[in-house]
């Protein structure tokens, strides 16, 4: 997915045995470059205003309770409590709403399994086509330029609006199209346009894909931190061929759950600090466990669709030495967000603090500057930049 992973980043809690599972997302979240979760309204701007706000999860739903205690909504109610905040990434959810953004964290979603990036020269290029998936079907394939959605032009639009588009979002719509709706995707091949109408469908995509390259360097492409990731790139690091690098893949990726980010810094780490942050005053720190794998040559790949719990995870490897950055600045979003219930039933997604980076340096609206700035050709330069640290074919 390189598309809108559901918007949480923030401690979603210290339950679910123990575990810490923290999420950092956008409302553009794995949308960046994908169509997979719901909702992207939230983020349109290319880049962040740092969030010095953070929200009362009490606040919100004393709120709530005296709009419901009126008979009114207490979702509208709490929805006008963060809209006054100015935070763009706090939101909120009704119980249906929360359940697919769940469910999105686990990697299923309602979309036509596509992925897309903005080229060089401005134009909007699919990058992956889910095997099997309705785009698939309609005879969609990687490398076709996306020139409309539904008879509108995608030129100059965000990747995230665009991904909304294929989702069935709306800026201001409370929930995605439903599965079997139809979109109008207006398609171009060598020079050949094509209109192809494609039903959306409840997908469940992997959220880690491997491939080798052809200078003998594994690459390993993360599109989301979905449930599982961590465990998936772990893997994937620990079966490549001896000797060889790996080009970590995180063009596109919107965060997720930062307990999977800091799992997936545990395949290049042996324990130590992956990132510090403040909640509600006070701070914490996130540990990689011990055993990763700290001799391959790593490399990561970053873009302006990298997000979140992507970028603490680049931001850990990059200050620790661990890797080598190849692409352009990320996105910028370091902010976390915790799940409140209402008394509706409904969820708001708060923000209740900033992350930092093992080095110290705040990423929220400012993003992370790789240590190789490359806008085109960036697999052959990581590549490049792996022969020189001396990773074998």
């Amino acid at each position: 997915m390189s598309g809108s992973v559901p918007q949480r980043p923030g401690p979603r809690g210290f339950g679910r045995g123990a575990a810490l599972t923290l999420v950092f997302v956008g409302m553009l979240g794995t949308a960046a470059a994908t169509d997979s979760l719901p909702g992207s309204g939230a983020s349109r701007d290319a880049r962040p205003r740092p969030a010095a706000v953070t929200l009362d999860g009490g606040a919100v739903a004393r709120a709530a309770a005296r709009a419901i205690a009126r008979g009114d909504s207490g979702a509208d109610a709490a929805q006008q409590v963060v809209s006054r905040s100015g935070d763009r990434w706090s939101a909120v959810y009704d119980k249906d709403e929360y359940e697919e953004f769940e469910q999105a964290l686990d990697g299923r979603y309602t979309g036509v399994g596509v992925g897309a990036r903005r080229t060089a020269d401005g134009l909007l290029e699919i990058t992956r086509v889910q095997r099997g998936g309705p785009a698939q079907r309609a005879g969609v394939r990687p490398g076709d330029v996306l020139r409309s959605v539904n008879g509108r032009s995608v030129t100059g639009l965000p990747v995230t609006e665009v991904m909304g588009m294929l989702r069935g979002d709306s800026p201001g719509a409370r929930r995605a199209a439903a599965p079997g709706s139809a979109v109008a995707l207006g398609t171009e091949r060598d020079g050949h346009r094509a209109s192809r109408s494609v039903r959306r469908a409840r997908l469940d995509a992997p959220s880690v894909s491997v491939s080798d390259l052809p200078g003998g360097a594994r690459r390993v492409a993360v599109e989301s931190f979905t449930r599982g990731t961590g465990d998936d790139v772990r893997r994937a690091v620990r079966d490549a061929p001896r000797g060889a690098g790996i080009v970590l893949d995180l063009r596109g990726n919107g965060g997720g759950l930062v307990s999977e980010a800091v799992k997936a810094a545990s395949a290049f780490l042996d324990g130590g600090l992956v990132a510090t942050y403040s909640m509600n005053g006070r701070q914490h720190t996130l540990y990689a466990e011990h055993g990763g794998d700290t001799e391959r040559p790593v490399v990561v790949l970053v873009d302006g669709g990298t997000m979140s719990a992507a970028e603490l995870l680049t931001g850990a490897l990059q200050d620790r030495g661990r890797a080598v950055v190849v692409g352009s600045r990320t996105f910028g979003k370091g902010s976390i967000q915790m799940p409140t219930t209402l008394p509706d039933g409904s969820v708001a997604e708060l923000t209740v603090g900033h992350y930092r980076t093992p080095a110290g340096r705040a990423v929220d609206g400012r993003g992370i500057t790789p240590d190789l700035v490359a806008a085109q050709d960036t697999e052959a330069r990581a590549e490049t930049v792996l022969t020189g640290l001396g990773a074998g074919a």
